[in-house]
């Protein structure tokens, strides 16, 4: 049986990646292809939990970088071994709103922990399933803060963060992205939904090409 596909799903906050994945679940559907959707810190029920944890913890103790970099960690690797190993091994393309980028985007750009510790766990819980293609949808700061006002939504631990920690955090993702052009790919979020969504069909049918 032919390994499935491993789409990761990455950007700041306020990119509209929940309109952009309904485009690529109907996307898959039309054409008839089996498809896991899921989501990072989460995916499983352990994860989930850590899920909470990571985003609501109800304590006024301060969650300490290392603790939040380890907690994702962890929920990765529960992810990762009950979730989207098994889905690729029996033959599924797996997309996950948000993966290991994410805790270089976040906890290393955003927290400004060092990278050494961050590729250490990435070596050992991720491995090799790494994304055959990242989606990452770039917009400024400013522009995504608006939009997520608008929302009228309750913020969790990590959307209070100051403009500076997301600013940081957008960096950090088009670094990655400038050191690894093969896998990630910059969809322009700034935009009208139908031009994203034109961005991202184009990228998808060039993916396919390659399948």
């Amino acid at each position: 049986m032919v390994k499935g596909k491993l789409i990761t799903i990455e950007g700041g906050e306020g990119a509209g990646k929940s309109t952009a994945l309904a485009f690529i679940k109907r996307y898959f559907l039309q054409r008839q292809i089996n498809c896991l959707f899921t989501r990072e810190p989460g995916g499983t029920e352990i994860a989930e939990q850590i899920r909470q944890l990571i985003l609501h913890a109800l304590s006024d103790e301060s969650v300490l970088p290392e603790t939040e970099l380890l907690l994702m960690f962890a929920a990765r690797a529960q992810h990762i071994k009950t979730c989207i190993l098994p889905a690729l091994e029996s033959g599924q393309f797996v997309v996950s709103d948000r993966y290991v980028d994410a805790s270089y985007a976040y906890q290393g750009g955003g927290r400004g922990m060092d990278n050494q510790y961050i590729t250490m766990l990435d070596k050992w819980i991720v491995g090799d399933v790494c994304p055959d293609l990242t989606l990452l949808f770039d917009i400024d700061p400013v522009l995504g803060f608006e939009r997520t006002k608008n929302r009228g939504a309750s913020h969790d631990r990590i959307e209070r963060e100051k403009i500076a920690f997301f600013k940081r955090v957008r960096e950090r993702y088009l670094e990655r992205a400038q050191n690894d052009r093969g896998r990630i790919k910059i969809i322009d979020a700034s935009q009208t939904v139908a031009s994203v969504e034109k961005q991202l069909e184009a990228v998808l049918d060039a993916f396919m090409m390659t399948v």
